[in-house]
């Protein structure tokens, strides 16, 4: 009977120490595998990131450049009479002759329809608009000019950041040259009505000038003013049909300028 129990107590102990040993062996094989994968991960992620990091690295010097040249040209345009400047900038937009300059006549024809006498521009700054930096700011200063409205106040939207800024035109679009990134990927364009009547008191109306649809909700009823909006790039159903709704839900108008 005694031996019984003994043999017994025997196997309980051994059992005991066969799971202690498994578990064991369980969590090693776990911590090796995590280790594996771990390593696995960093291998295949990391010239993933410093790719991506090399690119946005690329990016920022080209908006430098392109930031300083544009800085350059605002100052030679700036001693320069209204009409001076507009040729020149009609010129790099291609815009200065023939078609172009019928359809830019009309465009300013219409932005005189514009209620009250302030104007607020809603800036796309993500990368999509990149290309167009180096004359969409000096032909913004022309449009501004011949529209005989008074530029309230700039906002630029990029990856749900925005800048507000005021002051004089030509303080306005140094600051516009100087702050707005033209990098990234998303057009905030709900976070940059919300940021723009914030920062800034209701204009007569704002006119946004973009090439792609938000990838934000618009709240449109809590837009105080008319929105004219500008579409960069006609081809783009999408962003025509969201340009469209935009100015029909807050009492503006989308206008038509074919940028080159």
């Amino acid at each position: 009977m005694k031996e019984r129990r003994k043999a017994s107590f025997t196997n309980i102990h051994e059992s005991f120490s066969d799971m202690a040993l498994l578990m064991l062996a369980t969590f090693i094989f776990l911590f090796v595998l995590i280790l594996i994968t771990s390593r696995l991960a960093e291998e295949y992620e990391t010239p993933q990131l410093k790719q991506q990091v090399d690119e946005m690295r690329r990016e920022l010097q080209r908006s430098d450049a392109d930031r300083n040249r544009l800085l350059r040209e605002l100052d030679d345009m700036a001693g320069m009479s209204t009409e001076a400047q507009m040729q020149r900038a009609l010129e790099v937009a291609q815009l200065s002759t023939g078609q172009g300059r019928k359809d830019f006549e009309i465009f300013i024809a219409g932005l005189r329809d514009l209620p009250g006498d302030d104007l607020h521009l809603v800036v796309d700054a993500t990368g999509s608009m990149h290309g167009l930096s180096s004359f969409l700011i000096p032909i913004l200063r022309v449009i501004v000019i011949r529209s005989g409205k008074h530029l309230d106040a700039i906002t630029w939207f990029s990856d749900e950041n925005a800048g507000t800024y005021t002051g004089s035109m030509g303080e306005m679009f140094d600051q516009l040259v100087q702050g707005a990134p033209f990098i990234g990927a998303n057009e905030t364009i709900g976070d940059a009505f919300r940021k723009a009547t914030m920062n800034a008191r209701a204009p007569g109306a704002y006119l946004l000038l973009g090439d792609e649809p938000s990838d934000d909700r618009i709240f449109y009823l809590d837009i105080p003013s008319p929105v004219f909006t500008l579409p960069i790039g006609r081809s783009n159903p999408t962003t025509l049909w969201e340009y469209q709704t935009l100015a029909d839900k807050t009492g503006g108008k989308m206008l038509q300028l074919d940028f080159r």
